[in-house]
Order: C-alpha cells, then sequence, then structure tokens
C-alpha cells in the first residue's frame, strides 16, 4: 500500500495498552510507583521485555556499544536512511508508569502499524530506546553515545569515583572502552520524533491534547562555595563573624527575586546546601550549593549565569567572605525542526487534535539529538503537571491520540523526504 492511502490508519490502541501494562508491572513497587533505574536488575528486565515484544512484531532488533536497544522495520529500499523515533524506558527511583515508556511503546506499535498495513515506506523505521536518560549515572548516556559526544569525563574517575558505573556498564555488556563505536552517521537519520508526557500543566490547564514542542530549555550547572571563618558563635562580635551560611542564604533569595523580576521566562533553582563544620555553637566557615538556572534563549542563559556569578560575589563581600564559583555542565538549548514542527501541525489539524505550540523546561533526548539530525517532540497532557511521582498520569485517550498524531506524522515525513 502506497503512503499517501492510510489518512484512516490508526494505531492498535488494545495492544498498545497491554504493553504499557505488562511493562509497568516491570520494576513495580509499592503506591503504584516504577522503579528501572538504568542498568538495574529492573531496567535490564525491561530492556529483555521489549527485545521479546520486537521479536514477536517480526521487527529486527538492533542495539549499540551505549546499550541503546532498537526495534528496525528494514525498508525495501538497501540505501535508504532511517528515521528514528522512541524515548527510553529507564525511571527515576519510585517514579511514574509513563514519563520516556509510553514514547517507546508508541513508536513500537507505529513499526506494527506501518507493517501490518504493508505500506511501502521509503526508509528504514527504529524504535529506540536510549539508555540511562534519566541519569542515574551519566544523563543522556545513551544519545550522547549515539551523537558521538560521550566525553572521557562521563567514565573516568577524576573527579568522582565512577567504579561504580563502570561495574554496571560491564555488568550489561557496555564496554567503557568500546562506547565510541556507538556513533550513528548524521547522513544515514533522516529525523527523529519524540512522544512525552509534557511533565507540566500547560496542556492539561488549556485543554489541548497535543503539544508542539517548539524548543527545549538549556541548562547551566554551578558549584558555588562560600568561604568564611570557624569561630565561637556565641564569643565572637557578631559584626566580627563572618559567617558563609548567611551570605549564602542571602545569595539564594536574592538569585530567586532576580529570576522573578528579570527572567520570568527562566527558572533558578538551589538543589543541595553543605555546611562546614556542622556545629551548633561554631559560626559556618564553608557554605557549598548546587545551583542551576535554565532558559531557552542561550543568549539569555548566558546573561542569567554571569548575573548569578556577580550576584554571588555582591553576597560574598557584604558579609566579608570570599566565594567560588564553578561551572559543572552547560546544555545549549534546542531549536526543534521547523519543517517537522509545521507537519505535527498539519496532522493535527487533519485529524481534528487539539493543539498548541510548547517550550519544554525539561531535558529530553531529542535536545541532543537535534543538533545531530532533524529532530522534534509531541506532548501530551499530564494529569496536574505530576511527573517522577507514583501520581504521575496520563489519560489514556490523550496517549492515544499522541500515538496516531506520531503515525501520522511520521508517514507525512517519510513521503517528503526529511
Amino acid at each position: 500500500m502506497v503512503i499517501t492511502a492510510v489518512q484512516e490508519l490508526t494505531i492498535n490502541s488494545r495492544r498498545l495498552q497491554d504493553d504499557f501494562n505488562e511493562l509497568s508491572n516491570i520494576g513495580a513497587t509499592v503506591g503504584d510507583a516504577v522503579s528501572r533505574l538504568a542498568l538495574s536488575n529492573e531496567d535490564l528486565e525491561g530492556r529483555a521485555w521489549f527485545a521479546s515484544r520486537i521479536e514477536e512484531a517480526g521487527l529486527l532488533v538492533r542495539d549499540d556499544d551505549v546499550g541503546n536497544l532498537s526495534a528496525v522495520l528494514v525498508s525495501r529500499k538497501q540505501d535508504a536512511k532511517t528515521f528514528l523515533m522512541g524515548s527510553h524506558l529507564d525511571s527515576v527511583p519510585n517514579g511514574g508508569k509513563f514519563d520516556g515508556a509510553i514514547g517507546v511503546l508508541c513508536a513500537l506499535e507505529c513499526l506494527r502499524t506501518v507493517k501490518e498495513a504493508e505500506l511501502d515506506i521509503p526508509v528504514h523505521l527504529e524504535a529506540i530506546d536510549f539508555t540511562d536518560e534519566e541519569g542515574t549515572w551519566q544523563s543522556f548516556f545513551g544519545s550522547l553515545g549515539f551523537t558521538g559526544k560521550l566525553q572521557a569525563s562521563h567514565l573516568n574517575d577524576a573527579e568522582q569515583d565512577n567504579g561504580a558505573f563502570r561495574v554496571a556498564l560491564f555488568r550489561a555488556g557496555i564496554r567503557p572502552t568500546e562506547v565510541q563505536r556507538a556513533k550513528r552517521n548524521p547522513d544515514e537519520l533522516a529525523g527523529f520524533l519524540e512522544l512525552h508526557i509534557e511533565q507540566s500543566e500547560t496542556l492539561a490547564k488549556v485543554e489541548k491534547q497535543i503539544g508542539i514542542v517548539t524548543k527545549i530549555v538549556g541548562r547551566s550547572t554551578y558549584n558555588f562555595n562560600f568561604y568564611g571563618e570557624a569561630t565561637h558563635a556565641a564569643t565572637t562580635s557578631r559584626y566580627k563573624q563572618r559567617d558563609a551560611l548567611q551570605a549564602a542564604s542571602r545569595f539564594i533569595t536574592a538569585m530567586h527575586d532576580m529570576a522573578q523580576e528579570d527572567y520570568p521566562a527562566g527558572v533558578v533553582n538551589c538543589g543541595n546546601v553543605h555546611v562546614q563544620p556542622g556545629a551548633y555553637s561554631v559560626v559556618p566557615k564553608l557554605a557549598s550549593l548546587r545551583v542551576e538556572c535554565r532558559h531557552h534563549d542561550d543568549a539569555i542563559l548566558s546573561e542569567m549565569e554571569s548575573r548569578l556569578v556577580r550576584l554571588a560575589q555582591e553576597c560574598a563581600k557584604h558579609h566579608h567572605l570570599t566565594v567560588s564559583a564553578k561551572n559543572v555542565l552547560r546544555r545549549a538549548a534546542a531549536e526543534m525542526n521547523p519543517k517537522m514542527l509545521k507537519t505535527i501541525t498539519d496532522v493535527c489539524q487533519q485529524h481534528g487534535r487539539s493543539h498548541m505550540p510548547i517550550i519544554s523546561y525539561a531535558g529530553h533526548d531529542a535536545q541532543i539529538l537535534s543538533p545531530f539530525v532533524p529532530s522534534a517532540m509531541i506532548f501530551i497532557p499530564s494529569k496536574g503537571g505530576i511527573s517522577h511521582s507514583p501520581k504521575e498520569f496520563t489519560e489514556w485517550e490523550d496517549i492515544v491520540a499522541g500515538a496516531n498524531v506520531m503515525l501520522h506524522t511520521m508517514l507525512q515525513l517519510v513521503s517528503k523526504s526529511v
């Protein structure tokens, strides 16, 4: 059957739901939660289950040297490019059933639907599960390996003990010395499409079924260390105290005020404070903070970073301290492919799906792949905006709608040879 004659083609909702229920039992914990931490027993069991489903569908099983696992529907055109769809099967500890997993399952269902309809597809289709998207060991390990962006620092022990990570890799059949072999040739790829729950409440609030992701925010993380002096808190005059924690507290409050006033589309967060020596009666000599900022515009993200560093210096000076700032990670904002975004919009209009453009404030594999291959994302509503929680929930009709939009977006894109 030719692609142009498939306007009414739909995925098999019952089969997809059966898959979802089976996978949700792998790593299930109390309170309807799921724990499939990357490279854990539960994750490996989930991968084995996924491989079995691929084989049962008559598709080719493919894996690579960073553990990415794929279903492949081979085109009759042997020298064809490959169109990718997917997400990740790993979870956070005691997370939800939908995050990541539903994107992989919908991608697999799209391949099965195409195969059963006997469509003559001019590209190879691949439904992929990326390794460790959630960062149990190394965030985006699979997609970084796929794009050839894994660095020695991601695996070595120079800054932290990665011994357990290496053991987990070997246990899963992944050799650290061979991860560079996972890099794919971008000239052989036609595009990447990821479906994911929104993880926020924008779609649910405005009652839209499909979010068309235009950008994924950039992210920068810093370690700030405020250096004071440890003296007796009761006997040292207040005006002589060089209290690292006071300066850190002033900084945390000031950075949130700055973001709220000057960067309403940005995000700042202090996720951890460690104080030394940590005694009741001793003025803190060191306050170590872990801080991140996010924005969908890289220029504004850089401005936010500079403002944070200057603000930390001002707070330290006010308390007669010194401060150091070390950038730990910087991930650029990503723009999704305009042609793919238009196609998703067209499909939503053709099939009567309510939709809207949306910015993702969470990172995704599409962010890593976007500079490497034309990429786009489809969001479906997340009830209450809850994710990484057992309370995470998406209505089944929204999942089916997203899967069908994914199916027809892929069909239109490959017919146009993205």
